[in-house]
């Protein structure tokens, strides 16, 4: 890459932050998107300031080739829509070269979700698997990360100030620093009340220790799950690897589990019992409905089956 192209990205990327309040995750998307625009570009003997649209559109049919799927191809398209016209406000470029490219659009599949009695059985995982240290501490999170839907982001990076209190609905920072409130179920506070007391004690215990041997007491954690990185918090990965093992102990294939999966199993379970989809789009942090809508194959089967049990021409015989 360039360093007129380096400079080009993250000014823009900068601008995200600033301006448009983008998340971090979507600018390091789009930093590795733009990057990886401006090394085809390079290879094809061209660059940033004098890309046209021919060469916007041949990286796409590239990137096709190369197997992307469409979501992430529809990502790319959008990055590069978007520097091109802060580009273009900026007056580094006197056109747009990507401004009436269509995308690939994306593919609306069904989310993976899991039934009750798998969630269930994670959730006993939690309670009685791994280290005895540990489980306190396993089971908030399966039990928040079921009750709420949070995003696992959302979830690993949560304030131990919203929980304070025994709250029945807590405060939630979203994407873009949206904020929503989400209610807690009594078994998802019931497992924050055994988690705080213990998390505080072994803060005190730390503390006393410290000061006994003469130093000075660290700082308590800002976190609800503090973690020993640099982000002060559990991490997602950390997570992610803990999901699996707690799915594998409760005798779940662990390639149909993700913090993920236990999100849209919330969504699920709520419309199939009868949850208005826009609650379940505000209680999710979706900005778009459209985005929520992909849950109603739940709410069609179960009017399926309504039908054929009790419509009297759908009966048998």
């Amino acid at each position: 890459m360039t360093p007129q192209a380096g400079r080009w990205i993250s000014t823009f990327l900068n601008a995200q932050a600033a301006e448009q309040d983008a998340a971090r995750n979507t600018r390091l998307a789009y930093g590795r998107d733009l990057t990886d625009f401006t090394d085809w570009l390079a290879a094809a003997a061209s660059d940033l300031t004098r890309a046209t649209r021919a060469e916007v559109e041949n990286y796409l049919i590239a990137c096709e080739a190369r197997g992307l799927s469409k979501a992430t191809r529809a990502r790319r398209l959008s990055a590069i829509r978007q520097l091109y016209r802060f580009a273009h406000e900026e007056g580094w470029r006197a056109d747009n070269p990507a401004l009436k490219l269509s995308g690939p659009g994306r593919d609306k599949h069904l989310p993976g979700t899991l039934s009750v009695a798998e969630v269930e059985a994670i959730l006993t995982a939690a309670r009685d698997s791994g280290r005895a240290e540990d489980r306190v501490r396993n089971t908030c999170l399966v039990e928040l990360l079921y009750a709420t839907g949070l995003r696992v982001s959302e979830l690993v990076g949560l304030p131990v100030a919203a929980v304070r209190g025994d709250p029945r609905m807590i405060l939630v920072s979203g994407k873009g620093g949206k904020e929503r409130m989400v209610p807690l179920s009594p078994p998802a506070r019931a497992a924050l009340r055994v988690w705080l007391a213990e998390r505080d004690a072994a803060e005190a215990a730390a503390a006393a220790t410290a000061l006994a041997a003469g130093r000075k007491a660290p700082p308590g954690s800002r976190y609800l799950f503090p973690g020993r990185g640099a982000a002060g918090h559990l991490t997602r990965q950390h997570f992610f690897l803990l999901i699996k093992q707690l799915a594998a102990a409760g005798g779940i294939d662990p390639a149909k589990v993700t913090p993920h999966t236990l999100r849209h199993a919330f969504a699920t379970h709520l419309l199939a019992n009868g949850a208005d989809l826009r609650v379940i789009q505000t209680l999710l942090g979706h900005a778009d409905i459209s985005t929520t809508e992909i849950y109603t194959h739940v709410l069609d089967e179960r009017l399926r089956t309504l039908v054929l049990e009790h419509h009297p021409l759908a009966r048998d015989g």
